[in-house]
């Protein structure tokens, strides 16, 4: 898995970024179960109490659900909805800061689309 979130931010949100991507690319489709907070936690190296914060944040936003004894399961429309969120986030968080900095080094459009053909 890989994280769309900046190395600085704290370690629940990098996880959440990584779960997201994960959810975004069907990795995790409707129905499927996440890993377990253990399991997860194990994966990566962090403790169990930072992947629960980050599942929670899902929840919170409604695009998992608990079912108590069992485990943590992708809702139905949770993909569509997270690339909604993220596609806003990306554009009111991120994306200015990135624009400034093309503006700042000068670059054309031409030089960033030749650059990502190589």
């Amino acid at each position: 898995m890989t994280a769309i979130e900046h190395d600085d931010s704290p370690v629940y949100m990098r996880l959440r970024a990584t779960i997201a991507a994960a959810i975004l690319r069907g990795e995790y489709r409707a129905g499927d179960q996440l890993p377990s907070v253990r399991a997860l936690a194990a994966e990566v190296g962090a403790n169990p109490l930072t992947v629960a914060k980050a599942y929670q944040t899902f929840q919170d936003d409604g695009y998992v659900e608990v079912r108590r004894g069992v485990g943590m399961f992708v809702l139905p429309g949770a993909a569509e909805a997270l690339r909604v969120a993220e596609r806003d986030r990306f554009l009111k968080s991120y994306w200015p800061r990135v624009r400034d900095h093309i503006a700042l080094l000068g670059l054309s459009a031409d030089e960033l689309f030749d650059r990502e053909r190589v």
